[in-house]
Order: structure tokens, then C-alpha cells, then sequence
């Protein structure tokens, strides 16, 4: 027990964490088609939400007094809440160690509940998987924003358990600021050997693209609950995977 207990909380080493944390970005693209494909919003890029609920807010001010709560910024709002929650949710990690195996694996273990969760809430809901336009989103039912909450609180956890680690993959959520960050690279021209700073950076990039790749083609084939389903799945073995990741050794 003494040794199983000393397994758990040691921190593991970010620089041995690089395949559990690209497919935490595999699972960002993976998440976030699922969402735009049915309502044009993502739910783990939270910049474009917030300007939405801005524009949003601004209508009330264009003379025309549409004082309607659009379908579209309702779906954002609720998207940027349950980010925030599921962020808060991460702060329990400072209380158990943020690098320790045993948080890593409990906060992506509650990452996977909220997946299936989202799960179950759509395929209850009984809605489409793609929209046809933004003016007419699949999902509009209380059950599809249910799925949306789980699935931005998944994130929003997400993001907050990779920023803890540290590493280059950064949140492995905010891509914008791993394109910007690899840019200014000194050496993201260096091809002749193996540059961390950069290499990883790419990774996180090529990551979302292709999990955003696959979630869409699942969609295509199964839809979106069990789509959902698979990425239960996936994220039920990383919770797995972080238990093997080797400890930092104390230099």
C-alpha cells in the first residue's frame, strides 16, 4: 500500500508526457468537430464564444432593438459557462499535486464521465449530427445543451490539467498560441536535428488537425452520440496511460 501510495503521487516528467498530451490535442480537434459540425461553436476555443456573446450584447445597441437571445449565443454562453467549470474543477489538482500520477489519471478519468455524458444527453435528444447552415443548428433542444456543457467542461479541464504540466504542448486546447509560439522559434528552420521547442509544438498542431479529421469522418458514418462514444473511450485510456508515465527524477 506504502508503495502503490508512493506510486501515485510522484510527479511524472513532462518531457516523458509528449504521447499522452498529443492525444489530449488529438482530443480537442476530435471534441470540437463534433460541436461545429451540429451548431457552429466551439466548445474549447473560447475566444470566438466570448466575442460572440460581445456581438451579441452589441445588437442591443444597433438602433433596430432586436433584444432576442439568438439560439447561436445562447449555445455560446453556455459553451464559455461550463468551460469555466470544468477549468475550476482542475484547481482540485493543486490540492492532490498537479504533475502527481494520481490527478493526472483522476482529472482525465472525470474528463471521460463528462464524454459520456454528452454521450448519453444527444443520443436521448433524438437530434441531427450536421447542420445544413448556422441559421438552422442540429442540435436546439435542453438535452444538446446538456452535451454541450459536458463536453466544454471536458475541456475546460483539459486545458487547465495541460497547463499545470508545463510543457510545450502549453494547454493543449489554445492552438493559436502554439502557431504563434512556433513562429518565433530560433530554430524553427533548424531541420537537421531534433529541437523539443519545436518538434512538440508541430506535434500539438498535426494532433488537433488530425482528431478534428477523425471525429468528422466518424460523424459522417455513426453520428454524433457515438462518435462521443469513441472519444469515451480514448480518453478512458489515457486516464490509464498516465499511471505508466515515468516519475521526474530529482536532479
Amino acid at each position: 500500500m506504502v508503495r502503490l501510495k508512493k506510486h501515485l503521487l510522484a510527479e511524472v516528467d513532462g518531457e516523458q508526457s509528449t504521447a499522452p498530451l498529443s492525444v489530449y490535442c488529438f482530443m480537442t480537434g476530435f471534441i470540437d468537430s463534433v460541436t461545429f459540425s451540429a451548431i457552429f461553436v466551439w466548445c474549447a476555443f473560447q475566444t470566438g464564444n466570448t466575442v460572440q456573446l460581445a456581438l451579441a450584447l452589441a445588437r442591443l445597441f444597433n438602433g433596430k432593438h432586436d433584444h432576442s437571445f439568438h439560439i447561436a449565443d445562447r449555445q455560446a454562453l453556455c459553451s464559455l459557462i461550463t468551460f469555466i467549470f470544468g477549468a475550476f474543477i482542475g484547481r482540485l489538482g493543486d490540492k492532490l499535486g498537479c504533475k502527481t500520477r494520481l490527478w493526472l489519471a483522476l482529472g482525465t478519468f472525470i474528463q471521460t464521465l463528462f464524454t459520456m455524458a454528452a454521450a448519453i444527453a444527444i443520443w436521448k435528444s433524438h437530434q441531427g449530427s450536421v447542420a445544413d447552415s448556422r441559421a438552422n443548428p442540429a442540435w436546439t433542444n435542453v438535452l444538446s445543451f446538456v452535451c454541450v456543457g459536458f463536453m466544454s467542461a471536458s475541456m475546460g479541464l483539459q486545458g487547465i490539467m495541460g497547463k499545470r504540466l508545463n510543457t510545450q504542448f502549453t494547454t493543449t486546447v489554445v492552438i493559436t498560441t502554439t502557431w504563434c509560439e512556433l513562429m518565433v522559434d530560433p530554430k524553427l528552420f533548424d531541420i537537421r536535428r531534433l529541437v523539443i521547442s519545436r518538434d512538440h509544438k508541430i506535434m500539438a498542431i498535426v494532433s488537433l488537425f488530425l482528431g478534428g479529421f477523425v471525429g468528422r469522418a466518424l460523424i459522417d458514418c455513426v453520428g454524433s452520440a457515438a462518435t462521443l462514444g469513441i472519444g469515451t473511450g480514448i480518453r478512458l485510456l489515457i486516464s490509464i496511460w498516465w499511471l505508466f508515465i515515468p516519475e521526474k527524477q530529482a536532479k
